[in-house]
């Protein structure tokens, strides 16, 4: 039995041998953490790889620039590059807004990235530690004790009962001369904010993060969005700061997509190999994102575990796309699906509709995925869904996905939320 996680995987990578191609959007991270002033934000689709690229950015920012090296950017990193120690903190929907997320931030118990663990405090011991495999690259501070009185932010160095704003920017200070510049000598640090777009009222955090970014403070935000007013709310407040730090990351070319495979062949190391017509079959029916590709992957080689085979060819994929129209190959998808679709034979019909609606034929021919009721209003009538208007609504019910998104400023034109559950819906046999 061959382990898939060795070559392939649907978490986020951390380690920069596994993460292959994006060598335009490294140069930008190289040189959007190498400027003194600014704001990094990442925004793209789901399934393009955003997350991935973020903790890359975190491994740069602690000094490891072996990504850069690896995809021929040497010539662009600073003899002298800018170190940062950092904090990575994830959001989820129940940060509502910007007083949650703060106070988050400023009680996160993280031994590894948390805020808390660098505020200056007598009860606890930091020790240097490398996220990385090379030795002495990424070191970054890491606590080892707490102290026996256990973890409460209010023991902290200038908190401020009941002022969870100035207690942040009091904290982040404390950081910046303690241990940024007295402790570890660097040059700044780096906050990280992933799925940033999950919370629901931004409202000024723009202007705190423009008034806390300095020569020694940065911040980096990443998120669903399809450009950075969706990103940041108020970003005409940080608008000059994102002159070098905007980043757009969209689906994969071809080439990238492939060269996920063919690192994975390398890491299997002979025991296992994907062959040219399967690499192809995988990258054409993936699209460009590479979260996909990860799960084509895992799913031959569970296949091919089964099957007691070393060669996975474009018959083995076939197998996987066998299970897919039958609803059996991806779970967390295929659960997505069936939610969607209720028990609706109708509304299941209307979704493959949508999802297989050519993007030629939406009112916007570009890569954001756009579909338009309109034109497949014809076509559901033709096969006896005559009440589309009432099955859309559980659609774009955020308490069944939500699938697709209204476009406010288009009537009738929505895009999916997922554009990998697009691509899932297009695989699936509408009979299982």
């Amino acid at each position: 039995m061959i382990d898939p996680e060795i070559g392939f995987t649907s978490d986020v990578i951390r380690d920069p041998s596994r993460f292959v191609g994006r060598v335009e959007l490294i140069s930008e991270c190289v040189r959007a953490l190498n400027s003194p002033l600014g704001l990094i934000a990442i925004y793209g689709k789901r399934g393009v790889g955003k997350s991935s690229l973020l903790r890359q950015i975190q491994q740069m920012a602690l000094g490891d620039y072996s990504l850069a090296k690896a995809a021929n950017l040497g010539n662009i990193i600073p003899a002298h590059p800018r170190r940062y120690l950092t904090v990575f903190y994830t959001c989820d929907s129940f940060v509502k807004n910007g007083g949650d997320l703060l106070q988050r931030l400023c009680n996160d118990q993280d031994a590894e990235d948390g805020l808390l663990r660098l505020v200056p405090n007598d009860g606890k011991e930091l020790v240097e530690f490398t996220r990385s495999k090379e030795v002495g690259v990424g070191a970054d501070l890491k606590v080892v004790n707490w102290g026996a009185k256990g973890i409460e932010s209010s023991r902290y160095a200038r908190t401020v009962p009941g002022d969870i704003v100035q207690t942040f920017r009091n904290y982040v200070t404390a950081i910046g001369t303690h241990q940024v510049q007295k402790l570890m000598k660097r040059n700044g640090l780096l906050i990280v904010l992933d799925e940033f777009d999950v919370i629901a009222d931004k409202d000024g955090l723009g202007s705190l993060v423009k008034s806390l970014s300095s020569s020694t403070v940065k911040f980096a935000i990443c998120g669903v969005a399809r450009d950075l007013n969706g990103l940041v709310t108020d970003h005409a407040s940080v608008e000059r700061l994102l002159e070098e730090g905007a980043i757009h990351v969209e689906p994969m070319p071809q080439t990238e997509a492939r060269a996920i495979i063919h690192r994975a062949n390398e890491r299997f190391a002979g025991q296992l190999f994907f062959t040219g017509d399967a690499v192809e079959r995988i990258v054409s029916l993936c699209e460009g994102y590479p979260y996909l590709v990860q799960m084509f992957g895992k799913a031959c080689v569970n296949v091919a575990n089964k099957t007691g085979i070393t060669d996975i060819t474009a018959q083995i994929v076939d197998v996987v796309l066998a299970d897919i129209k039958s609803g059996t190959a991806f779970p967390t998808l295929e659960s997505q699906y069936q939610l969607a679709i209720g028990n609706s034979e109708h509304r299941q019909l209307l979704l493959h509709l949508l999802a297989e609606q050519p993007e030629s034929d939406t009112l916007f021919n570009d890569a954001i995925g756009r579909v338009v009721l309109r034109e497949i209003r014809g076509d559901a009538q033709g096969l006896g869904v005559a009440y589309v208007d009432q099955l859309i609504p559980r659609l774009v019910d955020q308490k069944y996905g939500p699938i697709l998104v209204r476009l406010e400023d288009r009537q009738g034109v929505y895009e999916f939320a997922n554009p990998v559950f697009r691509i899932y819906v297009r695989l699936r046999s509408l009979l299982s």
